[in-house]
């Protein structure tokens, strides 16, 4: 099994950027322990602050892959070229949030990608990458 974890804006800032909702571990430190929890996958990662960079890495692998666990960030709740991007693939596409979006800003509450997506999780801290793997190998 193949899965690509595509995260936008200002997440190469982990462990640095707000420690109190987004934790004190950097992603590449983590991204080493998923490898290591899921030997049987092939994961990949890739981050842009750049949407147009973020679409054109869901076209180049959203019909050879088997899944893509997405974190927007500030992109989930404006833009429509991404949201596009997902509908135009055939890879299904896990949203994944850090934070609980519902319990911040109002505008962050809506999601302009979930409609494209299978699912959703949300605000189970870096957890949710784990659990959107999961996710893809029981089903």
């Amino acid at each position: 099994m193949e899965i690509l974890i595509i995260n936008g804006p200002n997440l190469n800032l982990l462990g640095k950027r707000e420690p109190e909702i987004y934790g004190s571990q950097s992603f590449e430190d983590y991204f080493g322990q998923l490898k290591s929890a899921f030997p049987e996958v092939t994961l990949s990662y890739y981050q842009s602050n750049i949407e147009g960079e973020l679409v054109d890495k869901i076209h180049e692998v959203g019909f050879e892959y088997d899944a893509i666990l997405l974190n927007a960030g500030a992109y989930t709740h404006t833009s429509v070229a991404i949201s596009d991007a997902i509908a135009g693939v055939t890879t299904p596409v896990m949203e994944i949030h850090i934070s609980n979006i519902y319990k911040r800003e109002e505008f962050r509450h809506k999601s302009i990608i979930s409609k494209e997506c299978i699912g959703m999780i949300s605000g189970l801290g870096l957890k949710g990458y784990e659990l959107g793997i999961r996710y893809f190998l029981e089903n």
